[in-house]
């Protein structure tokens, strides 16, 4: 079974690590998620991009650009790309349209689960990285 990307999980590690110690350099972002620099390196690209982050180059080390408050995990979930397509799930393909079902599994399917990334998102879009931080505590 092919799990969903876990960019989102490490992104939202990042971005709270980097609200409780700002300046952490990536290597200690690595260090915290348990993963390598490149990995955390190509998020910070990501989030860099969608402008919640700012990355120093040279000294290291990044900052917030946005509040932590501000910041909600359907922005995290959007910065790095954690759907293809803007679809979070994806349907087999070529299914045999003789068969009653085969003919008509991806429309009925694809209304399904279109209205389940909806509901996920809305939920996603209504909680903060402050939100988690408070949880943290």
């Amino acid at each position: 079974m092919k799990q969903i990307s876990t960019r989102f999980s490490i992104a939202v590690h990042t971005l709270s690590l980097i609200a409780v110690a700002p300046d952490s350099t990536g290597d200690y972002i690595a260090g915290s998620v348990n993963t390598n620099p490149v990995v955390i390196r190509r998020i910070m690209g990501m989030l860099k991009k969608a402008g919640l982050v700012e990355v120093r180059a040279g000294v290291g080390g990044a900052a917030l650009l946005k509040d932590p408050a501000d910041i909600t995990l359907l922005d995290v979930y959007h910065a790095v790309g954690v759907t293809e397509n803007n679809q979070l799930f994806r349907i087999h393909e070529h299914s045999k349209i003789e068969c009653t079902v085969g003919r008509n599994i991806e429309q009925v399917l694809q209304d399904e689960l279109a209205q389940a990334q909806a509901l996920m998102e809305q939920r996603l879009a209504q909680t903060t990285i402050a939100q988690l931080l408070e949880k943290f505590k």
